[in-house]
């Protein structure tokens, strides 16, 4: 133990004169959440002197204001990294990582703990034209106001649930570096929000963000549209020629969404282009250097696609360099309802109402698979906001949407949790239309079905006034 130490003071009198020069603010505190030490870059972003807080636990200086809430309690408890946005005394948003140091016994030493001014950086960022920085909600969703979900903009992502937060945690750990990144997750789980967050928050934020969609390119023109074309290169050409999707993400990001859609041929050069970092456009000779980081991603089995003969294998392993799986809404049950609040919120905004979502019908919303993933809910939750006949959206509404989204579902292994989870919110839906109105005729005419569809749904379910 004593050894342990003496290693450790050693080792941080090598690092602190390093961590004195970087721009984020560090703090260490040791494994009793005492505050250590501190670099100047803390001192300004904090508003504190090292003096101030050395030596201190982080719960007094929690109490006090200096920042809340403390990344380095979470660290303790759950003895891995944790990341949260919040605020310093001055208001400003700060992005928080605190890293847990084990010695070779596996026991935490330190806590490490960076922050940066986000607030600072979507100010500037807004002022050079660029789009906002994604933003990461990864706090308990129980302390979760409506507010704090209406604060929410049209690009954050929303991560209460365990799934969630891993998928974060690894994304900001890849941002930092420019390795080739492969997303893949179902149709609607938020691959291309996930491809931006990569982006806006690594080192490339500045440059440009390229997304392609590789299944909506014409298999005649998605090379041109790729790599460009010089004047003359084909009938129809422009005269002057045309920069390609790459050569517009010049020292930034091109998101490939869909690559499994991409035709042979064009794996081939693009595996060239990965490998050369080079482009040669349609008609050209002479290759032009290129500098990009690419995200691609995926709703099929890539290597399933290799094994049929349908993808390139040495593509997919350059292009699987880390992969990251986004998890199925239905698999991340608790980002649900700050998912539904947070777009009733957006849709409430943009079309001048100010609807809610009764208790049992969000209890519905709950239940319900999400076959389309978030991009469902979105489409779902703007048509209840514009078709609800009073400020309360109730479990009649809901009820009408579900059903057809189930009627166009034709995934067999989706259909049987569909129907499953129909039958539920049916059964539910009238045991409740039947304690509120009694009778069949009355149920009928607000459910909008005929009163012989009450009468034999009522004997099906059991349901007795």
């Amino acid at each position: 133990m004593i050894r342990s130490m003496l290693q450790l003071n050693i080792r941080l009198r090598e690092i602190l004169p390093i961590l004195e020069t970087i721009t984020d603010a560090v703090f260490i505190d040791n494994n009793e959440g005492i505050c250590l030490w501190c670099n100047t870059a803390c001192e300004e972003l904090y508003d504190i002197e090292m003096e101030e807080i050395q030596s201190r636990t982080v719960d007094d200086l929690e109490r006090e204001g200096i920042f809340s809430p403390s990344v380095t309690k979470r660290v303790l408890q759950e003895k891995r990294e944790q990341t949260i946005i919040h605020e310093n005394r001055q208001g400003l948003r700060l992005l928080t990582t605190g890293t847990p140091i084990f010695d070779e016994h596996g026991i935490l030493q330190l806590i490490i703990t960076t922050s940066r001014d986000i607030s600072g950086i979507t100010k500037k960022k807004q002022a050079d034209g660029d789009v906002p920085l994604v933003n990461v909600r990864d706090l308990d969703a129980s302390a979760v106001s409506g507010q704090d979900v209406a604060d929410l903009g049209e690009h954050d992502i929303v991560a209460f649930s365990e799934p969630m937060k891993n998928v974060i945690a690894l994304a900001r750990r890849l941002a930092a570096v420019n390795t080739t990144v492969l997303i893949t997750g179902e149709s609607g789980v938020g691959k291309g929000l996930l491809a931006r967050t990569l982006h806006e928050e690594g080192t490339r934020w500045k440059q440009p963000f390229i997304t392609v969609n590789c299944g909506a390119i014409p298999e005649n023109l998605i090379e041109s549209e790729l790599f460009g074309y010089v004047a003359g290169a084909f009938t129809g050409s422009r005269s002057g020629g045309k920069r390609g999707y790459f050569e517009a993400a010049q020292n930034g990001t091109i998101f490939l969404d869909e690559i499994s859609e991409l035709p042979i041929n064009l794996q081939v050069k693009l595996l060239q282009v990965i490998q050369e970092r080079q482009i040669t456009p349609v008609g050209a000779v002479d290759p032009i250097p290129v500098d990009v980081r690419i995200i691609s991603a995926t709703n099929r089995n890539l290597a399933d696609l290799v094994q049929e003969g349908k993808f390139r294998e040495d593509l997919y392993y350059r292009l699987n360099v880390v992969p990251i799986e986004v998890p199925a809404l239905r698999e991340r049950t608790e980002d649900i309802r700050p998912l539904i609040r947070l777009n009733l919120a957006k849709y409430n905004e943009k079309l001048g109402e100010h609807k809610s979502i009764s208790s049992d019908a969000m209890e519905i919303l709950l239940k319900y698979p999400w076959p389309g993933n978030i991009r469902e809910l979105q489409n779902i939750v703007e048509r209840l906001v514009i078709t609800s006949s009073s400020d309360l959206i109730t479990e009649e509404d809901i009820f009408i949407f579900i059903k057809e989204a189930a009627d166009r579902n034709t995934s067999p292994a989706a259909t049987t949790s569909l129907s499953a989870a129909l039958e539920k919110a049916e059964k539910q839906i009238l045991r409740q239309a039947l304690d509120r109105y009694g009778s069949t005729r009355a149920i009928a005419r607000v459910l909008h079905i005929s009163q012989p569809t009450v009468v034999r749904k009522l004997s099906k379910y059991g349901l007795h006034k």
